[in-house]
C-alpha cells in the first residue's frame, strides 16, 4: 500500500502554486548570482574585505550596473513577497485550479519578463508593462481573500 500524501499536497491549486513560487524563488537566486558576476567584472565591491581581497580598497565602490541588479533584486522582494502570501491564502480558498493557475502563471511570466527588461535595459515600456501586468491577479486574489474574510473581521 502507498503512503498517503499530506492532504495539502492534494489541493491542486496549492501544488500550482508551489509550482510558481519555486520559479520565482530560483529566479530571485539567479538575479542574485548575477550581482555577484558583476560585481566581480566590474570590481566594484561593498564591503572593504572583498575589495581588499579582489585588488584593494580602492574597489570598494558603487558601480551602475551593480546598482540596476540590486534595484532589480529588490523589487522582486517588493512583489514576489507578497504574491507568497496571498498565493497561499487564495489556495484556501478552494478557487478553480484552472483560474488560480492562470493568476500564478501571469504574474510569474510577468515578473520574468521584468527582470529580463531590466536587466537587459530593454525599451519602455516593456518593464512597467510587465510588472503592471504581474500586480493585476496579485489585486485580484488580493480581492478574493477580502470577500472571502468580511464576514470574520
Amino acid at each position: 500500500r502507498a503512503p498517503r500524501s499530506p492532504k495539502m499536497m492534494e489541493n491542486k491549486v496549492f501544488l500550482s502554486f508551489t509550482f510558481y513560487s519555486t520559479i520565482l524563488i530560483l529566479k530571485m537566486y539567479v538575479v542574485a548570482i548575477i550581482t555577484g558576476q558583476v560585481r566581480l567584472r566590474k570590481k566594484a565591491f561593498a564591503n572593504p574585505e572583498d575589495a581588499l581581497r579582489n585588488g584593494g580598497l580602492q574597489f570598494c565602490r558603487q558601480d551602475p550596473d551593480v546598482e540596476r541588479c540590486l534595484r532589480a533584486h529588490r523589487n522582486d522582494m517588493e512583489n514576489i513577497f507578497p504574491f507568497l502570501f496571498l498565493g497561499a491564502i487564495y489556495s484556501l480558498l478552494d478557487p478553480s485550479p484552472t483560474v488560480a493557475r492562470i493568476h500564478f502563471l501571469i504574474f510569474c511570466v510577468g515578473r520574468i519578463i521584468h527582470t529580463i527588461a531590466y536587466l537587459l535595459r530593454l525599451r519602455a515600456p516593456t518593464r512597467s508593462v510587465a510588472y503592471s501586468v504581474a500586480q493585476l491577479p496579485c489585486f485580484s486574489m488580493a480581492l478574493q481573500i477580502l470577500l472571502a474574510t468580511t464576514p470574520y473581521w
